[in-house]
């Protein structure tokens, strides 16, 4: 509910980012394989953006809540619209490199 009222409020990304990550987030990179492979989040998921569609309802029934990232941000967007629309909760970390100093 909590989480609700700030999307509604328009917390900032940060707070968002640090409130799921409180509620055992999963990270989930959406740049291809080869790309995930130069350089990521440790502990994250590698789903390329094409395959989200087929996922959202494995990464639904985790029941937590996702935060999407890739380079720039452009990608995890339309990723985490993709999941928002299939009823999973949904953040844009943006680019991976900049989540993770976020995470730090």
């Amino acid at each position: 509910m909590i989480s609700l009222l700030k999307k509604l409020l328009g917390s900032n990304k940060a707070e968002q980012i640090a409130d799921a990550m409180k509620r055992d987030a999963v990270i989930i990179d959406v740049r291809t394989p080869g790309e995930f492979s130069s350089g990521h989040i440790k502990g994250s998921k590698n789903i390329p953006l094409n395959q989200i569609p087929a996922q959202a309802d494995k990464l639904k029934k985790t029941g937590k809540p996702v935060i999407v990232c890739c380079a720039s941000g452009m990608r995890s967007a339309q990723a985490a619209s993709i999941l928002s629309n299939k009823g999973v909760e949904a953040i844009n970390g943006g680019g991976w490199y900049s989540l993770q100093n976020k995470l730090s």
